[in-house]
């Protein structure tokens, strides 16, 4: 007996049901749809919001105001209607969509293991390239001299992607080393924000316009673009001849200057790359440029062929917001969630949300020593100091310690974990930096360069005076009050 099984059902007439009638057929039942898959525990979300961030969102909330503005109208209050329309215009144009993690990683890997690095490329989309020589600046007087010679020894090309550049000495000094190099025949290429180096200042463009070299302003801001007002370029590259890129905290201004003494000189770190990688600050500064003057840079003066110069491997993590998600967000996250011993922090701004204190919280219950190095009194923006405070509490309490920074601002923006992995770059420990803006940050999994940071941090925090709890929760009424109604922009800092 043939055990072969009919294709065809004798009750028809021998062809196969057309694919297109599919659709006639019962569909499984809803209830069935996920009975067979893996039951997984639901994770944990981090952040939990308190009643002062629900009041404070919905004041900020544009729609509100916009029915405040109606029913005035309607009322016949036409100060109050114009006045609501305004704050609701402002709201609506200058408020962040960002969508950040808000699950934590669940892993267990040691950041001084392979597989550490090959993660944080994936999740951020940046590869890990090798062969690259490193080498740590500290403050002006060490890193602008080293920027400068590599301008004069420019051959090819020269690109800078700029926050702050400003007139005075320094300033002017690296305008006439750009207008000399344009002049010798090498394209200069300059990309300004339109906000960070709004105030640049004649002489400096003079000098510019004079030895012929090309400057585009990201994003200058008028009443009709503040839809866009709140995406800025952050970057500080500089990018010579495709092969040696220059990033951190230093734009070019004379604040800069010295060796961070006192008051008048701000404490920076930047950071050199020669090899491969410096490829990757200069496809940043490319696809910026490219977006602000519609130029697509082709060739060897910009792409050359990639020759290892020495045996570091360095991921840049160009963070571009899309969809208010940056990779600089993504890297933070991962390197807190994968600290077992020590965590070290050095940024000036430090207003992390409720998802970064918790993982913060996370690390010392699970033993890591987080230290936390921050601008103290010395600080240049009142409102960025005012929700860093505000928060003091949470942190010290979960078991950070905090130490401001005495002599003068503290502006560098480094990562130190297990000081086995590290970056160095441009990205503050704020919403608008791990969010919103374009933004460059170096890593490397290489001891020796660790260890040299680490003892820049150590040395640092000797300078230093610890936050202590008891101190922070006597603050005055109005400090108070002040820490509150600065906390109204905490998602714009």
């Amino acid at each position: 007996m043939s055990s072969e099984v009919p294709l065809q059902s004798g009750s028809t007439s021998g062809r196969a049901p057309k694919e297109s009638r599919r659709w006639l057929k019962r569909q499984v039942p809803k209830e069935h749809l996920y009975r067979l898959s893996p039951r997984r525990p639901k994770p944990k979300r981090l952040g939990r919001m308190e009643r002062w961030d629900r009041i404070r969102r919905v004041i900020r909330a544009w729609w509100v105001w916009l029915a405040v503005a109606i029913a005035a109208h309607l009322a016949g209050n036409w100060i109050l209607t114009f006045f609501a329309g305004i704050v609701s215009f402002i709201f609506y144009h200058t408020t962040p969509e960002s969508h950040p993690a808000v699950y934590a990683l669940e892993t267990d890997i040691d950041v001084e293991s392979r597989e550490f690095p090959i993660t944080m490329a994936g999740m951020t989309g940046m590869p890990l390239v090798p062969g690259n020589q490193v080498a740590l600046f500290n403050n002006g007087d060490e890193f602008f001299p080293a920027m400068l010679e590599a301008v004069e020894s420019a051959k090819h090309s020269i690109t800078m992607e700029q926050y702050i550049f400003w007139d005075g000495r320094i300033g002017q000094r690296f305008a006439e080393a750009f207008a000399e190099k344009a002049r010798s025949g090498i394209p200069v290429k300059l990309l300004l924000d339109g906000i960070g180096s709004s105030t640049l200042g004649e002489p400096v463009l003079r000098i510019l316009e004079a030895g012929g070299c090309q400057l585009a302003w990201f994003r200058p801001i008028h009443w009709y673009t503040m839809n866009r007002s709140i995406h800025r370029d952050h970057r500080k590259s500089l990018i010579v001849d495709g092969k040696i890129a220059f990033t951190g905290g230093a734009g070019l201004a004379d604040h800069w200057l010295g060796r961070a003494k006192n008051a008048r000189s701000w404490r920076d770190i930047m950071i050199r790359v020669e090899g491969p990688a410096a490829l990757e600050q200069q496809s940043g500064f490319a696809q910026n440029w490219l977006q602000c003057t519609g130029e697509i840079l082709t060739g060897h003066d910009y792409f050359p062929v990639p020759k290892p110069t020495g045996n570091v491997d360095v991921q840049t993590i160009s963070s571009s917001p899309f969809e208010g998600t940056g990779a600089a967000g993504t890297m933070h996250l991962i390197a807190l969630q994968c600290a077992r011993r020590h965590l070290y922090i050095g940024n000036p701004y430090f207003i992390p949300d409720a998802r970064m204190i918790e993982m913060l919280a996370r690390a010392c219950a699970r033993g890591v020593s987080v230290k936390l190095m921050v601008a103290g009194k010395h600080n240049d923006t009142w409102w960025a100091r005012q929700n860093s405070v505000r928060l003091y509490g949470k942190l010290i309490e979960a078991g950070v310690e905090i130490y401001e920074f005495l002599p003068t601002m503290l502006h560098q923006k480094i990562l130190i974990v297990d000081n086995a992995w590290a970056s160095v770059g441009t990205a503050n420990f704020d919403n608008r930096s791990l969010a919103l803006n374009e933004e460059t940050s170096v890593c490397f999994h290489d001891r020796t360069l660790v260890n040299s940071l680490h003892d820049v941090f150590l040395a640092d925090l000797e300078r230093s005076r610890r936050v202590q709890l008891s101190r922070w929760k006597r603050r005055g009424f109005w400090q108070r009050a002040g820490e509150q109604f600065a906390s109204l922009i905490e998602d714009q800092m």
